[in-house]
Protein backbone atom coordinates (compact mmCIF):
# COMPACT_ATOMS: atom_id res chain seq x y z
CA UNK A 1 0.00 0.00 0.00
CA UNK A 2 1.53 3.22 -0.84
CA UNK A 3 0.84 6.61 1.08
CA UNK A 4 -2.74 7.56 0.78
CA UNK A 5 -4.43 11.05 1.73
CA UNK A 6 -7.43 10.51 2.72
CA UNK A 7 -10.37 12.85 3.09
CA UNK A 8 -13.88 11.71 3.83
CA UNK A 9 -17.55 12.74 4.59
CA UNK A 10 -17.84 10.38 7.24
CA UNK A 11 -19.04 13.16 10.05
CA UNK A 12 -15.43 13.88 12.19
CA UNK A 13 -17.61 17.23 13.45
CA UNK A 14 -18.55 17.59 17.39
CA UNK A 15 -21.53 15.34 18.28
CA UNK A 16 -22.50 18.06 20.96
CA UNK A 17 -21.90 22.10 20.94
CA UNK A 18 -18.83 22.72 23.88
CA UNK A 19 -18.84 26.39 23.58
CA UNK A 20 -16.26 28.62 22.16
CA UNK A 21 -15.00 28.69 25.83
CA UNK A 22 -13.43 25.13 25.37
CA UNK A 23 -10.70 23.73 25.24
CA UNK A 24 -9.51 26.44 28.10
CA UNK A 25 -6.04 25.26 27.20
CA UNK A 26 -3.69 23.90 24.27
CA UNK A 27 -3.08 20.42 24.45
CA UNK A 28 0.41 21.55 24.26
CA UNK A 29 0.04 24.04 27.17
CA UNK A 30 -1.29 21.29 29.10
CA UNK A 31 0.86 18.82 28.95
CA UNK A 32 3.66 21.47 29.65
CA UNK A 33 1.97 22.21 32.68
CA UNK A 34 1.48 18.55 33.39
CA UNK A 35 4.82 17.15 32.58
CA UNK A 36 7.16 20.50 34.24
CA UNK A 37 9.76 19.89 36.88
CA UNK A 38 8.36 18.28 40.21
CA UNK A 39 4.83 18.09 38.94
CA UNK A 40 3.51 14.81 39.33
CA UNK A 41 3.62 13.52 36.17
CA UNK A 42 7.57 14.73 35.36
CA UNK A 43 9.28 12.87 33.33
CA UNK A 44 13.20 11.70 32.54
CA UNK A 45 14.91 9.58 30.01
CA UNK A 46 16.12 6.20 30.83
CA UNK A 47 18.10 4.04 28.28
CA UNK A 48 15.92 0.93 28.17
CA UNK A 49 17.80 -1.74 25.56
CA UNK A 50 20.08 0.69 24.71
CA UNK A 51 17.46 3.15 23.46
CA UNK A 52 16.89 6.65 24.83
CA UNK A 53 13.36 6.29 26.24
CA UNK A 54 11.40 9.07 28.17
CA UNK A 55 9.84 7.42 31.25
CA UNK A 56 7.36 8.84 34.29
CA UNK A 57 9.58 10.13 37.11
CA UNK A 58 7.31 8.89 39.52
CA UNK A 59 6.23 5.46 38.46
CA UNK A 60 6.47 2.99 41.21
CA UNK A 61 9.50 0.76 40.81
CA UNK A 62 7.99 -2.63 40.26
CA UNK A 63 4.47 -4.99 40.95
CA UNK A 64 6.15 -5.18 44.76
CA UNK A 65 5.81 -1.98 45.45
CA UNK A 66 2.46 -1.42 43.97
CA UNK A 67 1.25 -3.99 46.00
CA UNK A 68 2.67 -2.79 48.83
CA UNK A 69 1.00 0.97 48.00
CA UNK A 70 -2.11 -0.92 48.10
CA UNK A 71 -2.43 -2.57 51.15
CA UNK A 72 -2.33 1.86 52.51
CA UNK A 73 -5.96 1.27 51.54
CA UNK A 74 -6.80 -1.93 54.01
CA UNK A 75 -10.18 -2.19 54.98
CA UNK A 76 -11.60 -0.59 51.45
CA UNK A 77 -13.03 -3.34 49.38
CA UNK A 78 -10.57 -4.50 46.54
CA UNK A 79 -12.46 -6.95 44.66
CA UNK A 80 -16.44 -8.28 44.97
CA UNK A 81 -17.60 -11.26 43.09
CA UNK A 82 -21.60 -11.90 44.28
CA UNK A 83 -21.15 -12.99 48.21
CA UNK A 84 -17.29 -12.40 47.95
CA UNK A 85 -15.92 -8.92 48.78
CA UNK A 86 -12.19 -8.54 49.34
CA UNK A 87 -10.24 -5.86 51.34
CA UNK A 88 -6.92 -4.80 49.79
CA UNK A 89 -5.69 -5.82 53.07
CA UNK A 90 -6.96 -9.22 52.76
CA UNK A 91 -5.81 -9.65 49.15
CA UNK A 92 -2.13 -8.33 50.12
CA UNK A 93 -1.84 -11.36 52.83
CA UNK A 94 -3.06 -13.85 50.76
CA UNK A 95 -0.16 -12.33 47.89
CA UNK A 96 2.38 -12.79 50.56
CA UNK A 97 1.09 -15.88 52.05
CA UNK A 98 1.12 -17.53 48.25
CA UNK A 99 3.81 -16.02 47.41
CA UNK A 100 6.06 -17.93 50.27
CA UNK A 101 4.42 -20.91 48.84
CA UNK A 102 5.93 -20.77 45.45
CA UNK A 103 8.88 -19.81 46.64
CA UNK A 104 9.02 -23.58 48.88
CA UNK A 105 7.71 -24.70 45.85
CA UNK A 106 11.41 -23.49 44.03
CA UNK A 107 10.01 -20.88 41.39
CA UNK A 108 12.63 -18.02 41.40
CA UNK A 109 13.37 -14.90 39.44
CA UNK A 110 12.67 -15.78 35.92
CA UNK A 111 10.59 -18.99 36.46
CA UNK A 112 7.43 -18.96 34.66
CA UNK A 113 4.18 -19.21 36.89
CA UNK A 114 1.08 -19.76 34.07
CA UNK A 115 -2.33 -19.31 35.25
CA UNK A 116 -5.80 -19.07 34.03
CA UNK A 117 -9.46 -18.65 35.23
CA UNK A 118 -12.69 -16.35 35.28
CA UNK A 119 -12.58 -13.22 36.59
CA UNK A 120 -12.29 -14.37 40.04
CA UNK A 121 -11.07 -12.38 43.29
CA UNK A 122 -7.94 -14.97 42.95
CA UNK A 123 -6.96 -13.85 39.55
CA UNK A 124 -5.26 -10.14 41.32
CA UNK A 125 -4.12 -12.02 44.10
CA UNK A 126 -1.99 -14.93 42.19
CA UNK A 127 -1.08 -12.20 39.48
CA UNK A 128 0.94 -10.10 42.25
CA UNK A 129 2.29 -13.05 44.26
CA UNK A 130 3.96 -14.63 41.15
CA UNK A 131 5.26 -11.11 40.13
CA UNK A 132 6.52 -9.85 43.52
CA UNK A 133 9.06 -12.46 43.66
CA UNK A 134 10.39 -11.88 40.33
CA UNK A 135 8.74 -14.74 38.16
CA UNK A 136 7.10 -14.14 35.31
CA UNK A 137 3.31 -14.22 34.97
CA UNK A 138 1.69 -16.04 32.26
CA UNK A 139 -1.97 -15.08 32.28
CA UNK A 140 -3.47 -17.81 29.66
CA UNK A 141 -6.89 -16.81 27.88
CA UNK A 142 -9.77 -18.69 30.02
CA UNK A 143 -11.65 -19.13 27.16
CA UNK A 144 -9.08 -21.51 24.89
CA UNK A 145 -9.59 -25.15 24.40
CA UNK A 146 -7.66 -27.47 26.40
CA UNK A 147 -5.31 -27.71 23.38
CA UNK A 148 -4.97 -24.28 23.32
CA UNK A 149 -4.14 -23.88 27.17
CA UNK A 150 -1.66 -26.68 26.97
CA UNK A 151 0.03 -25.04 24.34
CA UNK A 152 0.40 -21.96 25.94
CA UNK A 153 1.99 -24.12 29.03
CA UNK A 154 4.34 -25.50 27.14
CA UNK A 155 5.33 -22.46 25.07
CA UNK A 156 6.13 -20.38 27.98
CA UNK A 157 8.11 -23.29 29.79
CA UNK A 158 5.93 -22.59 32.86
CA UNK A 159 7.09 -24.66 35.91
CA UNK A 160 3.78 -24.02 37.92
CA UNK A 161 0.20 -23.78 36.57
CA UNK A 162 -2.61 -22.40 38.84
CA UNK A 163 -6.03 -22.62 37.43
CA UNK A 164 -9.83 -22.82 38.37
CA UNK A 165 -11.76 -26.20 38.42
CA UNK A 166 -13.43 -25.32 34.59
CA UNK A 167 -9.41 -24.67 33.05
CA UNK A 168 -8.08 -28.19 35.07
CA UNK A 169 -11.15 -30.53 32.91
CA UNK A 170 -10.09 -28.85 29.62
CA UNK A 171 -6.90 -29.72 30.55
CA UNK A 172 -7.52 -33.35 31.84
CA UNK A 173 -6.35 -34.93 28.71
CA UNK A 174 -3.53 -33.01 28.33
CA UNK A 175 -1.83 -33.17 31.66
CA UNK A 176 0.53 -36.27 30.80
CA UNK A 177 2.12 -34.53 27.66
CA UNK A 178 2.53 -31.07 29.76
CA UNK A 179 5.88 -33.03 31.88
CA UNK A 180 7.71 -29.60 32.31
CA UNK A 181 5.05 -28.41 34.92
CA UNK A 182 6.24 -29.58 38.24
CA UNK A 183 3.30 -28.29 40.46
CA UNK A 184 -0.52 -27.86 39.46
CA UNK A 185 -2.34 -25.71 41.73
CA UNK A 186 -6.67 -25.51 41.44
CA UNK A 187 -8.80 -23.15 42.39
CA UNK A 188 -12.92 -23.62 43.46
CA UNK A 189 -12.34 -27.06 42.57
CA UNK A 190 -10.44 -29.85 40.64
CA UNK A 191 -7.81 -30.47 42.66
CA UNK A 192 -6.50 -34.64 43.13
CA UNK A 193 -3.66 -36.48 43.65
CA UNK A 194 -1.44 -34.42 41.63
CA UNK A 195 -3.11 -30.77 42.18
CA UNK A 196 -3.30 -29.14 45.20
CA UNK A 197 -5.91 -27.19 46.11
CA UNK A 198 -5.38 -23.37 46.16
CA UNK A 199 -7.74 -23.61 48.97
CA UNK A 200 -5.35 -25.65 51.24
CA UNK A 201 -2.49 -22.72 50.91
CA UNK A 202 -4.10 -19.35 50.98
CA UNK A 203 -7.89 -20.24 52.28
CA UNK A 204 -11.57 -19.45 50.75
CA UNK A 205 -11.00 -15.74 49.83
CA UNK A 206 -13.50 -15.15 52.68
CA UNK A 207 -10.72 -16.24 54.86
CA UNK A 208 -7.81 -13.82 53.60
CA UNK A 209 -8.70 -11.39 56.03
CA UNK A 210 -7.65 -13.92 59.11
CA UNK A 211 -4.54 -15.17 57.22
CA UNK A 212 -1.24 -14.57 59.76
CA UNK A 213 0.43 -10.88 59.06
CA UNK A 214 3.90 -11.75 57.81
CA UNK A 215 6.00 -10.26 56.19
CA UNK A 216 5.99 -10.26 51.81
CA UNK A 217 8.72 -12.10 50.19
CA UNK A 218 11.30 -9.26 48.72
CA UNK A 219 13.33 -9.48 45.84
CA UNK A 220 15.44 -7.10 44.22
CA UNK A 221 13.70 -6.48 40.91
CA UNK A 222 14.84 -3.60 38.06
CA UNK A 223 11.99 -1.58 36.22
CA UNK A 224 13.42 -3.26 33.00
CA UNK A 225 12.68 -6.95 34.94
CA UNK A 226 10.54 -9.39 33.09
CA UNK A 227 7.29 -9.64 34.40
CA UNK A 228 5.02 -11.07 32.18
CA UNK A 229 4.20 -13.00 29.24
CA UNK A 230 0.24 -12.10 27.33
CA UNK A 231 -0.24 -14.18 24.11
CA UNK A 232 -2.01 -12.26 21.65
CA UNK A 233 -5.22 -12.71 20.05
CA UNK A 234 -3.67 -13.30 16.41
CA UNK A 235 -6.20 -14.92 13.72
CA UNK A 236 -3.67 -16.82 12.13
CA UNK A 237 -1.01 -18.98 13.36
CA UNK A 238 -0.11 -19.67 17.27
CA UNK A 239 0.09 -16.64 19.50
CA UNK A 240 2.76 -15.51 20.38
CA UNK A 241 3.78 -14.35 23.82
CA UNK A 242 4.49 -10.86 24.55
CA UNK A 243 7.17 -10.64 27.08
CA UNK A 244 6.49 -7.45 29.34
CA UNK A 245 7.99 -5.54 32.27
CA UNK A 246 7.65 -4.36 35.75
CA UNK A 247 8.24 -0.36 33.83
CA UNK A 248 5.20 -1.59 31.16
CA UNK A 249 2.99 -1.76 33.72
CA UNK A 250 3.86 0.72 36.06
CA UNK A 251 3.55 3.17 33.23
CA UNK A 252 0.25 2.75 32.77
CA UNK A 253 -0.92 3.80 36.39
CA UNK A 254 1.28 7.42 35.53
CA UNK A 255 -0.07 7.60 31.76
CA UNK A 256 -4.31 6.88 33.05
CA UNK A 257 -3.67 9.77 35.45
CA UNK A 258 -2.05 11.84 33.58
CA UNK A 259 -4.75 11.75 30.87
CA UNK A 260 -7.45 12.36 33.35
CA UNK A 261 -5.34 15.54 34.39
CA UNK A 262 -5.06 16.72 30.72
CA UNK A 263 -8.91 16.68 30.58
CA UNK A 264 -9.59 18.60 33.51
CA UNK A 265 -7.15 21.29 32.33
CA UNK A 266 -8.56 21.67 29.00
CA UNK A 267 -12.04 22.59 30.66
CA UNK A 268 -9.99 24.93 32.74
CA UNK A 269 -10.42 23.30 35.96
CA UNK A 270 -8.31 22.49 38.84
CA UNK A 271 -7.18 18.96 39.06
CA UNK A 272 -9.24 17.09 42.20
CA UNK A 273 -7.45 15.01 44.85
CA UNK A 274 -7.18 11.46 43.51
CA UNK A 275 -10.69 9.80 44.62
CA UNK A 276 -11.23 6.00 44.76
CA UNK A 277 -13.84 4.81 42.14
CA UNK A 278 -16.26 1.64 41.93
CA UNK A 279 -15.44 -0.55 38.38
CA UNK A 280 -17.53 -2.70 36.98
CA UNK A 281 -15.21 -4.73 34.91
CA UNK A 282 -16.59 -7.45 32.76
CA UNK A 283 -13.68 -7.53 30.07
CA UNK A 284 -11.38 -11.01 31.11
CA UNK A 285 -8.31 -10.04 33.29
CA UNK A 286 -6.29 -11.87 31.31
CA UNK A 287 -6.57 -9.07 28.56
CA UNK A 288 -4.12 -5.88 28.94
CA UNK A 289 -6.81 -3.73 28.86
CA UNK A 290 -7.99 -5.16 32.24
CA UNK A 291 -4.79 -6.37 33.41
CA UNK A 292 -2.28 -3.42 32.64
CA UNK A 293 -4.54 -0.15 32.17
CA UNK A 294 -7.47 -1.05 34.61
CA UNK A 295 -6.11 -3.14 37.53
CA UNK A 296 -2.68 -1.35 37.75
CA UNK A 297 -4.33 1.95 38.42
CA UNK A 298 -6.95 0.39 40.93
CA UNK A 299 -4.38 -1.18 43.36
CA UNK A 300 -2.64 2.67 43.28
CA UNK A 301 -5.94 4.40 43.68
CA UNK A 302 -7.94 1.88 45.61
CA UNK A 303 -10.78 1.81 43.32
CA UNK A 304 -12.92 -0.84 44.11
CA UNK A 305 -13.20 -3.48 41.44
CA UNK A 306 -16.53 -5.75 40.41
CA UNK A 307 -16.30 -8.85 39.03
CA UNK A 308 -19.33 -10.77 37.00
CA UNK A 309 -19.41 -14.42 36.49
CA UNK A 310 -20.72 -13.73 32.89
CA UNK A 311 -22.02 -10.63 31.38
CA UNK A 312 -25.54 -9.82 31.48
CA UNK A 313 -27.03 -6.36 30.87
CA UNK A 314 -29.89 -6.92 33.74
CA UNK A 315 -27.56 -8.19 36.70
CA UNK A 316 -25.11 -5.45 35.73
CA UNK A 317 -27.86 -2.54 36.23
CA UNK A 318 -28.27 -4.17 39.52
CA UNK A 319 -24.85 -4.22 40.14
CA UNK A 320 -24.83 -0.49 39.05
CA UNK A 321 -27.29 0.85 41.68
CA UNK A 322 -26.78 -1.50 44.56
CA UNK A 323 -23.08 -0.43 44.35
CA UNK A 324 -23.20 3.03 42.97
CA UNK A 325 -20.92 1.73 40.29
CA UNK A 326 -18.74 5.15 38.74
CA UNK A 327 -16.79 3.19 36.03
CA UNK A 328 -17.87 0.62 33.46
CA UNK A 329 -17.82 -0.75 29.63
CA UNK A 330 -15.02 -2.74 28.15
CA UNK A 331 -16.17 -2.97 24.36
CA UNK A 332 -19.13 -0.50 22.61
CA UNK A 333 -21.84 -3.55 22.43
CA UNK A 334 -21.98 -3.13 26.72
CA UNK A 335 -22.64 0.42 26.43
CA UNK A 336 -25.36 -0.33 23.45
CA UNK A 337 -27.26 -2.42 25.83
CA UNK A 338 -26.92 -0.66 28.77
CA UNK A 339 -28.60 2.28 27.14
CA UNK A 340 -31.15 0.49 24.82
CA UNK A 341 -32.30 -1.85 26.99
CA UNK A 342 -36.29 -0.86 27.83
CA UNK A 343 -36.13 -1.63 32.00
CA UNK A 344 -33.12 0.98 31.72
CA UNK A 345 -35.13 3.45 33.74
CA UNK A 346 -35.96 1.02 36.59
CA UNK A 347 -32.77 1.01 37.70
CA UNK A 348 -30.77 3.99 39.13
CA UNK A 349 -27.63 4.18 37.07
CA UNK A 350 -26.97 7.80 38.46
CA UNK A 351 -23.90 6.82 39.86
CA UNK A 352 -22.31 6.17 36.35
CA UNK A 353 -19.68 8.99 35.79
CA UNK A 354 -17.67 7.17 32.41
CA UNK A 355 -18.16 4.81 30.52
CA UNK A 356 -15.07 3.16 29.06
CA UNK A 357 -14.05 0.79 25.70
CA UNK A 358 -11.69 -0.48 23.71
CA UNK A 359 -10.69 -3.26 21.47
CA UNK A 360 -13.31 -1.92 19.18
CA UNK A 361 -14.25 1.00 16.68
CA UNK A 362 -17.67 2.43 18.09
CA UNK A 363 -19.94 4.55 16.43
CA UNK A 364 -19.95 8.23 17.19
CA UNK A 365 -23.61 8.05 17.81
CA UNK A 366 -22.35 6.15 20.89
CA UNK A 367 -20.38 8.39 22.00
CA UNK A 368 -22.97 11.07 22.16
CA UNK A 369 -25.59 9.02 23.93
CA UNK A 370 -23.30 8.04 26.53
CA UNK A 371 -22.73 11.48 27.19
CA UNK A 372 -25.86 12.56 27.02
CA UNK A 373 -28.14 9.83 28.40
CA UNK A 374 -26.04 9.13 31.05
CA UNK A 375 -24.32 12.14 31.72
CA UNK A 376 -21.27 10.02 31.30
CA UNK A 377 -18.33 11.13 29.65
CA UNK A 378 -17.23 9.13 27.21
CA UNK A 379 -14.28 7.23 27.21
CA UNK A 380 -11.51 5.21 24.56
CA UNK A 381 -7.99 4.66 23.64
CA UNK A 382 -5.59 2.77 21.84
CA UNK A 383 -3.00 0.24 22.36
CA UNK A 384 -2.42 -3.54 21.73
CA UNK A 385 -0.55 -6.74 23.81
CA UNK A 386 2.65 -5.20 22.41
CA UNK A 387 2.05 -1.84 24.23
CA UNK A 388 0.93 -3.23 27.76
CA UNK A 389 -2.37 -1.28 26.53
CA UNK A 390 -2.64 2.64 26.55
CA UNK A 391 -0.75 4.40 24.53
CA UNK A 392 -3.32 7.06 23.67
CA UNK A 393 -6.28 8.18 25.60
CA UNK A 394 -9.36 9.47 24.73
CA UNK A 395 -12.14 11.25 26.81
CA UNK A 396 -14.41 13.61 27.99
CA UNK A 397 -14.80 17.19 25.36
CA UNK A 398 -12.07 15.46 23.04
CA UNK A 399 -13.66 12.36 22.46
CA UNK A 400 -16.91 14.48 22.14
CA UNK A 401 -15.06 16.68 19.84
CA UNK A 402 -13.03 14.40 17.95
CA UNK A 403 -15.71 10.81 17.81
CA UNK A 404 -13.77 9.39 15.50
CA UNK A 405 -10.41 9.25 17.20
CA UNK A 406 -8.35 6.82 19.40
CA UNK A 407 -7.30 9.90 20.58
CA UNK A 408 -3.64 11.70 21.26
CA UNK A 409 -1.09 10.23 22.86
CA UNK A 410 0.39 10.33 26.56
CA UNK A 411 3.10 12.22 27.02
CA UNK A 412 5.71 9.76 27.41
CA UNK A 413 4.60 8.12 24.07
CA UNK A 414 5.46 8.61 20.53
CA UNK A 415 3.64 7.61 17.48
CA UNK A 416 4.70 7.89 13.83
CA UNK A 417 2.71 7.49 10.12
CA UNK A 418 5.29 5.62 8.05
CA UNK A 419 5.40 4.34 4.31
CA UNK A 420 5.79 0.91 3.20
CA UNK A 421 9.09 0.80 3.69
CA UNK A 422 8.87 1.32 7.58
CA UNK A 423 11.48 3.92 7.60
CA UNK A 424 9.81 6.92 5.60
CA UNK A 425 7.81 9.51 7.89
CA UNK A 426 4.50 10.55 5.99
CA UNK A 427 2.98 13.70 6.55
CA UNK A 428 -0.15 14.79 8.92
CA UNK A 429 -3.47 13.50 7.78
CA UNK A 430 -1.78 10.84 5.54
CA UNK A 431 -2.50 7.37 6.08
CA UNK A 432 0.29 4.68 6.92
CA UNK A 433 1.27 2.04 9.23
CA UNK A 434 0.87 3.28 12.48
CA UNK A 435 4.23 3.07 14.91
CA UNK A 436 4.79 3.41 18.59
CA UNK A 437 7.34 3.87 20.92
CA UNK A 438 7.55 4.35 24.99
CA UNK A 439 7.98 3.02 27.96
CA UNK A 440 5.18 0.72 27.56
CA UNK A 441 6.59 -1.50 24.50
CA UNK A 442 7.33 -4.62 25.77
CA UNK A 443 11.02 -6.58 25.19
CA UNK A 444 9.38 -8.63 22.46
CA UNK A 445 7.91 -12.16 21.92
CA UNK A 446 8.86 -15.04 24.07
CA UNK A 447 11.10 -17.39 22.20
CA UNK A 448 11.07 -15.73 18.70
CA UNK A 449 13.60 -14.08 17.69
CA UNK A 450 12.55 -13.55 13.83
CA UNK A 451 9.42 -12.20 15.12
CA UNK A 452 10.90 -9.77 17.31
CA UNK A 453 13.15 -8.30 14.94
CA UNK A 454 10.59 -8.18 12.75
CA UNK A 455 8.37 -6.06 14.66
CA UNK A 456 10.11 -4.45 16.94
CA UNK A 457 12.58 -1.95 15.91
CA UNK A 458 15.39 1.12 17.91
CA UNK A 459 12.46 1.19 20.31
CA UNK A 460 9.59 1.23 17.97
CA UNK A 461 6.74 -1.45 17.80
CA UNK A 462 5.19 -1.57 14.27
CA UNK A 463 1.72 -2.03 15.04
CA UNK A 464 -0.30 -3.12 11.65
CA UNK A 465 -2.81 -0.59 12.14
CA UNK A 466 -3.17 1.65 9.07
CA UNK A 467 -3.81 5.06 10.92
CA UNK A 468 -3.42 8.98 10.08
CA UNK A 469 -2.46 12.17 12.69
CA UNK A 470 -4.28 15.21 12.88
CA UNK A 471 -2.08 18.61 13.11
CA UNK A 472 -2.79 18.16 17.12
CA UNK A 473 -1.32 14.72 17.00
CA UNK A 474 -4.75 12.76 17.65
CA UNK A 475 -4.40 9.38 15.82
CA UNK A 476 -7.36 8.05 13.67
CA UNK A 477 -7.16 4.22 13.24
CA UNK A 478 -8.58 3.38 9.96
CA UNK A 479 -8.10 -0.13 9.34
CA UNK A 480 -6.09 -2.76 9.98
CA UNK A 481 -3.79 -3.33 7.63
CA UNK A 482 -5.01 -7.26 6.90
CA UNK A 483 -8.80 -5.73 6.93
CA UNK A 484 -8.37 -2.73 4.46
CA UNK A 485 -10.52 -3.95 1.09
CA UNK A 486 -8.73 -3.58 -2.07
CA UNK A 487 -11.57 -3.08 -4.72
CA UNK A 488 -9.85 -2.44 -8.03
CA UNK A 489 -6.50 -0.97 -6.85
CA UNK A 490 -8.84 1.58 -4.64
CA UNK A 491 -8.49 1.22 -1.09
CA UNK A 492 -11.51 1.01 1.37
CA UNK A 493 -11.00 1.51 4.68
CA UNK A 494 -13.21 -0.69 6.87
CA UNK A 495 -13.58 1.86 9.37
CA UNK A 496 -14.78 4.44 7.58
CA UNK A 497 -17.98 2.62 5.74
CA UNK A 498 -18.45 1.52 9.19
CA UNK A 499 -19.01 4.49 10.88
CA UNK A 500 -20.76 5.90 7.81
CA UNK A 501 -23.26 2.67 9.25
CA UNK A 502 -23.28 3.35 11.91
CA UNK A 503 -24.26 7.09 11.55
CA UNK A 504 -27.84 5.34 10.67
CA UNK A 505 -30.30 5.18 13.86
CA UNK A 506 -31.16 1.71 13.58
CA UNK A 507 -27.28 0.76 13.12
CA UNK A 508 -25.62 -0.52 16.56
CA UNK A 509 -22.98 -3.04 15.50
CA UNK A 510 -21.47 -3.81 12.46
CA UNK A 511 -18.47 -4.90 10.04
CA UNK A 512 -17.61 -4.30 6.85
CA UNK A 513 -15.19 -7.33 5.48
CA UNK A 514 -13.87 -8.25 1.64
CA UNK A 515 -15.58 -10.86 -0.52
CA UNK A 516 -13.83 -12.36 -3.67
CA UNK A 517 -14.24 -10.78 -6.67
CA UNK A 518 -13.59 -12.40 -9.79
CA UNK A 519 -11.91 -8.95 -11.87
CA UNK A 520 -11.97 -6.65 -8.71
CA UNK A 521 -10.23 -8.68 -6.50
CA UNK A 522 -12.33 -7.81 -3.87
CA UNK A 523 -15.86 -5.79 -3.06
CA UNK A 524 -16.64 -3.98 0.60
CA UNK A 525 -19.92 -6.24 2.13
CA UNK A 526 -21.52 -5.37 5.13
CA UNK A 527 -22.45 -7.55 8.47
CA UNK A 528 -25.17 -5.23 10.61
CA UNK A 529 -27.02 -5.63 13.43
CA UNK A 530 -29.76 -3.42 14.21
CA UNK A 531 -31.21 -1.52 17.31
CA UNK A 532 -34.44 -3.50 19.02
CA UNK A 533 -37.31 -2.63 17.44
CA UNK A 534 -35.67 -1.15 14.64
CA UNK A 535 -35.58 -1.88 10.90
CA UNK A 536 -33.39 -1.19 7.91
CA UNK A 537 -33.56 -3.05 4.45
CA UNK A 538 -29.98 -3.37 2.69
CA UNK A 539 -30.94 -1.03 -0.47
CA UNK A 540 -31.77 1.57 2.35
CA UNK A 541 -27.93 0.78 4.24
CA UNK A 542 -26.96 1.14 0.53
CA UNK A 543 -28.27 4.33 0.19
CA UNK A 544 -27.14 5.44 3.36
CA UNK A 545 -23.30 5.16 2.73
CA UNK A 546 -23.86 6.10 -0.86
CA UNK A 547 -24.93 9.65 0.30
CA UNK A 548 -21.72 9.91 2.26
CA UNK A 549 -19.07 8.31 0.52
CA UNK A 550 -17.80 7.31 -2.96
CA UNK A 551 -20.00 4.75 -4.90
CA UNK A 552 -16.77 2.15 -4.81
CA UNK A 553 -17.04 2.24 -0.92
CA UNK A 554 -20.87 0.96 -0.73
CA UNK A 555 -21.01 -2.63 0.26
CA UNK A 556 -22.29 -5.07 -2.37
CA UNK A 557 -24.20 -6.89 -0.07
CA UNK A 558 -25.54 -6.18 3.89
CA UNK A 559 -26.29 -9.19 5.64
CA UNK A 560 -28.19 -8.49 9.06
CA UNK A 561 -27.86 -10.78 12.32
CA UNK A 562 -29.80 -10.80 15.15
CA UNK A 563 -26.67 -10.75 17.78
CA UNK A 564 -24.12 -8.82 18.10
CA UNK A 565 -21.07 -9.33 16.05
CA UNK A 566 -18.72 -12.31 17.27
CA UNK A 567 -15.51 -11.28 19.19
CA UNK A 568 -12.38 -12.34 20.93
CA UNK A 569 -11.74 -12.13 24.38
CA UNK A 570 -9.80 -8.56 23.45
CA UNK A 571 -13.32 -7.30 21.89
CA UNK A 572 -11.90 -7.01 18.45
CA UNK A 573 -14.89 -8.95 15.69
CA UNK A 574 -13.59 -12.03 14.27
CA UNK A 575 -13.91 -10.78 10.40
CA UNK A 576 -12.52 -13.72 9.69
CA UNK A 577 -15.65 -15.83 11.13
CA UNK A 578 -17.97 -13.40 9.05
CA UNK A 579 -16.85 -14.40 5.80
CA UNK A 580 -18.45 -17.98 5.45
CA UNK A 581 -21.80 -15.71 5.46
CA UNK A 582 -21.60 -14.82 2.06
CA UNK A 583 -20.08 -17.92 0.70
CA UNK A 584 -22.99 -18.65 -1.44
CA UNK A 585 -22.34 -15.25 -3.34
CA UNK A 586 -20.90 -15.57 -6.85
CA UNK A 587 -19.02 -12.90 -8.11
Amino acid sequence: MGAVRVTSDVMTEPLVALGPAWPKMSMADATAVLTAPGARFEMETVTIRGVPTRVWKNAPNDLGVLLDLSRTHGARLFTILDDDRISFEANWRAAAALAHALQDMGVGKGDRVAFAMRNLPEWPMVFFAITTIGAIAVPLNAWWTGAELAYGIRDSGAKVVIVDGERIERLRDHREELDGVARWIVARGGADEDAAALEDIVGAPASWATLPDIARPVVAIDPDDEATIFYTSGTTGNPKGALGTHRNLMSNILSGGFSAARSFLRRGEAIPDPQPRTTLTVIPMFHVTACSASLMGSMAAGNTTIFMRKWDVVQAMEIIAREKVNVTGGVPTIAWQLIEHPDRANYDLSSIEAIAYGGAPSAPELVKRIYEEFGALPGNGWGMTETMATVTSHSSEDYLNRPTSAGPAVAVADLEIRDDDGVTVLPTGTVGELWARGPMIVKGYWNKPEATAETFVDGWVRTGDLARLDDEGFVYIVDRAKDMVLRGGENIYSSEVENALYEHPAVTDCAIIGIPHRTLGEEPAAVVHLAPGMSASEGELQDWVRARLAAFKVPVAVHFVADTLPRNANGKILKKDLKALFADRAS
